[in-house]
């Protein structure tokens, strides 16, 4: 693993504590492959996304407790 998926996967751990008590706890594995469709999304910014990524961005920003 990437030492910057690392530190978000630790970040996300340490959001999880605070906020995500009620949602499953992601495992590493589980993780990466959440985090990289997220990044990819975000990439395309908020106009460069349809209503279908758009809406697959909001549950990820749920997820990861991005939101």
């Amino acid at each position: 693993m990437e030492p910057a998926t690392h530190k978000r996967f630790l970040d996300y751990r340490e959001r999880h504590q605070y906020f995500g008590t009620r949602l499953k706890l992601l495992s590493m594995a589980e993780f990466e492959p959440l985090d990289k469709e997220y990044r990819e999304l975000d990439a395309k910014g908020e106009n460069g996304r349809d209503d279908e990524e758009e809406a697959r961005y909001a549950e990820l920003s749920h997820v990861l407790l991005r939101d």
